[in-house]
């Protein structure tokens, strides 16, 4: 599939920059930067109103805290990895919002650090973009944008590849990108490989009630580790658990 249509909330988005900063989370390569240039014009990681934290210059910029304050959107990207990054953003909202349109993006580190302690509270509204969606792609339900999402999923680069060899490459990446990087930054975990095998294992339970006694069998593990994994694993976006609609447990 090509030319991707607008994300859905990005009408909502608008709205809310007229009074709030606008902070956009998800997983991993989901297209917040992409969805946040949609805002400038041009739409470029080279416009000098967005700047990345993992950008060299832009680094710079942020800590002399040269911004482009004039701008009409400023979009920083990544910028929950500088220390002093609520500091920060809470002075650019007192001195220059509703004027100045602030979008914050970041992966799940930024929902993660924005957890704990927020002295930002009433100054943002945060979304949380997920896949495409069969809305969003088919205005109402069509067989071609159900085949898509069911054959490549909802991210947006194997979904406009369109191709199976990337896609399963991609996939692949994606995962090592978050085990070997996310994981190591946000949790303090030394048995990564037990982690990467619990990833292993859950396609196969996908749909069915999930016990996490026989996952903790199989790894070898105590169930209270087992279970804290999942926990780790729902914080990177990794894996969604899905609770039933009955009240029984069972």
């Amino acid at each position: 599939m090509k030319n991707l249509p607008t994300r859905h909330l990005k009408d909502n988005i608008i709205n809310d920059l007229s009074s709030k900063m606008v902070f956009i989370g998800g997983p991993r390569q989901i297209g917040k930067t992409t969805l946040a240039l949609s805002f400038l014009e041009p739409s470029t990681k080279t416009n000098p109103h967005y700047l990345n934290w993992d950008v060299q210059r832009s680094r710079e910029k942020i800590i002399r805290e040269e911004l482009p304050v004039e701008a009409k959107v400023l979009i920083l990207d990544e910028i929950h990895k500088f220390v002093d990054w609520r500091r920060l953003v809470k002075g650019l909202y007192d001195q220059y919002v509703p004027e100045l349109k602030i979008i914050v993006t970041g992966s799940a580190r930024l929902d993660y650090y924005r957890k704990g302690g927020d002295s930002l509270m009433g100054r943002y509204h945060y979304y949380r973009l997920h896949p495409y969606s069969l809305s969003e792609l088919g205005n109402g339900y069509t067989k071609k944008a159900a085949s898509a999402l069911l054959n490549f999923g909802g991210f947006p680069e194997p979904l406009m590849r369109a191709n199976e060899t990337f896609s399963r490459r991609w996939r692949r990446e994606r995962v090592g990108r978050i085990l070997n990087e996310d994981l190591r930054d946000l949790e303090r975990v030394q048995e990564v490989s037990k982690i990467e095998h619990l990833v292993q294992l859950l396609p196969d339970r996908i749909s069915t009630p999930l016990s996490v006694n026989a996952l903790a069998k199989g790894l070898g593990s105590a169930h209270e580790t087992v279970e804290r994994w999942l926990t780790i694993l729902e914080n990177l976006y990794l894996t969604f658990r899905i609770l039933p609609y009955d009240s029984s447990l069972i």
